[in-house]
């Protein structure tokens, strides 16, 4: 929502630092385009038609101002402020920094600091983040984590960060995830097993695992499931094998 005309904030442009430069130049205007006054929407309009001035305002003593400096200020001037005291400033910077140099921000205190390392640092150092104590980091790991590292993973308290390590689990490995306290990740292990291995999940308590099971696994195990206490699942069970034997039958 835009700054409502009545209260937008407008600087007096006498006390402005750069009343005899950007004023008289047309380059700001009082009460929309301005670094002076207190207020995100000014300041961002500002630097983005004034770049040249953000080196001066990153160490300002607004955060916000600091913040959105950050923003438009050439690469090689943001290591300053790897330390800043605000969340947001940091955020800028780790966003900002080339990925080889944000190494630095996997402790942040800052949650959304850590969740754009996640997002960007370089693969050699993510499994630093594997232990991270908020769940999306954790996620983001296991976005983008090879395959092949995903198992520390498997027994991780949150059902987001298992449900897609069961979507990115080899194949071969899915086994190790079948006994999760969770039914929808069950599923999606049900999902994607081979009919030979699926079988494993033929007695699960979830009935929706077992329709699952009822869809793809071999024939020969199949005969359990046309006694399962869930309708659905025995229709399904039925009719595979009903198929099974009309194809013998029309084979005679």
């Amino acid at each position: 929502m835009s700054e409502s005309i009545v209260n937008v904030p407008i600087a007096d442009c006498r006390l402005c630092p750069l009343r005899g430069k950007t004023l008289l130049m047309g380059r700001c205007v009082p009460g929309d385009i301005c670094v002076f006054v207190e207020s995100g929407r000014q300041i961002d309009r500002f630097f983005r038609l004034n770049p040249e001035y953000t080196v001066q305002y990153l160490h300002d003593l607004f955060w916000e101002r600091r913040a959105i400096a950050a923003r438009y200020a050439p690469i090689k001037f943001l290591n300053d402020l790897i330390n800043d005291e605000d969340e947001v400033v940091r955020r800028v910077i780790a966003y900002r920094l080339p990925p080889a140099q944000i190494t630095c921000f996997i402790n942040d205190p800052d949650r959304e600091v850590r969740m754009t390392v996640a997002d960007r640092i370089e693969f050699s150092h993510l499994e630093k983040l594997a232990t991270d104590p908020d769940y999306i980091v954790r996620l983001t790991i296991v976005k983008r984590l090879p395959i092949g590292r995903l198992f520390r993973f498997i027994k991780d308290e949150d059902l987001q960060v298992r449900k897609k390590v069961a979507e990115r689990l080899p194949e071969v490995s899915l086994g190790l995830m079948v006994n999760d306290i969770s039914p929808a990740v069950r599923r999606i292990v049900a999902e994607r097993m081979s009919p030979e291995d699926v079988a494993l999940l033929i007695d699960d308590e979830d009935w929706l695992v077992r329709y699952t099971v009822a869809l793809k696994v071999e024939l020969a195990s199949l005969k359990k499931l046309v006694n399962d206490p869930e309708a659905d699942v025995r229709e399904v069970a039925q009719q595979r094998l009903n198929s099974k034997t009309q194809s013998e039958e029309n084979n005679d």
